[in-house]
C-alpha cells in the first residue's frame, strides 16, 4: 500500500501570543489547581510556593503569589488538578496575555515573569 506523502494532518492557526523566537520558548509540565475552572492557553499562572501547584492570577492572589509562567494548552481544573503544558521562557504578546476577571498585570508580575525568562511587548 503506497503513503501519501502530500497528505495533511493538522493545522495551527496563528494567535498572535508569541512575538519572537528569542528566547525560545520552553515548555514545561505543570500542575493546575483544582477549581481553578476551564483555563485558556494564554493564561497567566501563579506559582504556590507550598505546593508547586499553579493558579489563575487574579487579583486576590497578587500579594501571595508571584506570576510564574504562561499556559500553553487549554486545561480544564473545574473537578481536580490538571496536568498541563506551559510556557517558562519566551517572548509574549502583553495584551494577548489573559488574567481571572478584571485583573490586569502589575509591574510587580511583568518583573517576577521577566526574571523567569519571560519577556513582553506591546505587539498588535
Amino acid at each position: 500500500m503506497a503513503k501519501k506523502l502530500y497528505e495533511r494532518v493538522g493545522e495551527t492557526a496563528y494567535d498572535g501570543l508569541l512575538v519572537d523566537h528569542f528566547p525560545p520558548a520552553d515548555v514545561m509540565s505543570v500542575t493546575v489547581k483544582s477549581g481553578e475552572g476551564a483555563l485558556k492557553r494564554g493564561s497567566v499562572l501563579a506559582m504556590d510556593s507550598t505546593d508547586g501547584k499553579m493558579s489563575f492570577l487574579a487579583a486576590e492572589s497578587s500579594g501571595t503569589l508571584d506570576a510564574n509562567c504562561i499556559l500553553a494548552e487549554d486545561v480544564d481544573a473545574s473537578s481536580g488538578d490538571a496536568v498541563a503544558l506551559a510556557y517558562r521562557t519566551g517572548h509574549f504578546a502583553a495584551n494577548r496575555l489573559l488574567t481571572k476577571g478584571e485583573y490586569t498585570l502589575t509591574f510587580k508580575d511583568k518583573e517576577a515573569l521577566r526574571k523567569g525568562g519571560i519577556l513582553l511587548s506591546d505587539a498588535l
